[in-house]
């Protein structure tokens, strides 16, 4: 299954912009696609569509969705996701009133292999190791649609125990339950993309913000004499520059979820074999070789390293772009979220023959 190549760099526009500031990202969306934002927004006056996303655990499927609502219409476009769902079921579990508005909920819309009885109890008692039956997340995202009214919808986070059949199944009831167009967002990255924003990711102990100390540091970096590496201090002032820690487990990148990363392609490989609904297709890397032709150097992730003058003990910040090998084994450059989301605008627009 290869994803095609899409091309950002758009003739004329010679500015480079800083993709991580709000205004410059204004800037350059309307720089590479602001036709397509115009069009996009005014389908989005008169109707809607159903976007599900599919790909891999930390693929971007919420960073992507909701940068493109805030650039079309944050009125219009709602991003939700069936683990943020579940969670929201488990409070209403808690609280009498709304327990009992969906148990007469399912009672009328839940068609499965367990009664209601035995649905809540194992919702009541669950734990997040045990997966759901499919038949109750595909009536609980048809609840969540019917709630969300009429706006455009971008779902993400679909039952990985399904098998060929049942896959087919499941989609074919949920698509069409809305009368408006219906799209798979497929998203393709890298294994090796995933394991370094894992194995780099740092925690403030304090507040909890996660920066990466490879892709996203602090602007403030320190040394420890004793271990002999760099470490982020937190950027909060609250905070105090607290000194950002390995969280346990992420030394190990992608090892403990890979099982999970091999159902989630598994996903998106039969989604992409599902024939009667459009797909976008997003890809978060590029063969290095082919850069030059279809990107601007700004548009790729940044790789930052560090130096310490011995004298002055001061730490200095070195950025570069970010190589990574792809799943085939190609050198390649991850893309920053923006020129991902070029690229979905565009085939949106095209989908819809605006």
């Amino acid at each position: 299954m290869q994803f095609p190549i899409f091309k950002t760099k758009v003739e004329g526009v010679d500015r480079k912009f800083n993709l991580i500031d709000p205004k410059e990202q204004e800037a350059y969306f309307e720089a590479k696609a602001g036709k397509e934002i115009r069009k996009l927004r005014e389908y989005l006056k008169e109707k809607t569509f159903i976007a599900y996303l599919l790909g891999k655990k930390n693929s971007g499927k919420g960073t992507y969705s909701k940068m493109l609502a805030n650039i079309i219409d944050p009125e219009r476009i709602n991003h939700f996701s069936i683990g943020d769902m579940i969670r929201d079921v488990d409070k209403e579990l808690k609280d009498p009133a709304q327990k009992e508005s969906l148990v007469t909920f399912l009672e009328k819309n839940y068609r499965g292999r367990f009664s209601v009885k035995e649905i809540i109890d194992s919702l009541e008692n669950r734990s997040t190791k045990n997966l759901l039956p499919t038949e109750l997340i595909l009536t609980l995202v048809k609840r969540e649609v019917e709630k969300k009214g009429k706006k455009t919808l971008f779902v993400d986070g679909f039952p990985r125990d399904l098998n060929q059949i049942d896959f087919s199944l499941f989609f074919r009831d949920l698509i069409g339950h809305r009368e408006d167009p219906d799209i798979f967002i497929l998203i393709d990255l890298p294994e090796n993309v995933i394991d370094e924003r894992i194995k780099w990711r740092r925690i403030c102990p304090i507040c909890q913000t996660s920066r990466n100390l490879k892709l996203l540091p602090t602007s403030k970096v320190g040394f420890d004499e004793e271990k002999k590496e760099f470490y982020l201090m937190c950027d909060n002032p609250k905070c105090n520059g607290a000194r950002m820690v390995l969280k346990e487990g992420d030394e190990l990148g992608v090892e403990p979820i890979r099982k999970r990363l091999e159902l989630d392609g598994e996903l998106i490989k039969r989604s992409f074999s599902l024939y009667g609904i459009p797909k976008v297709l997003l890809r978060n890397a590029i063969p290095v070789e082919k850069s030059r032709e279809a990107l601007d150097e700004y548009e790729i992730t940044p790789e930052y390293s560090f130096e310490r003058n011995e004298g002055t003990k001061e730490v200095k910040i070195n950025q570069g772009p970010w190589t990574v090998l792809d799943d085939e084994g190609v050198s390649s450059y991850s893309l920053m979220p923006p020129p991902v989301v070029v690229s979905l605008i565009k085939q949106l627009v095209e989908i819809f023959k605006l």
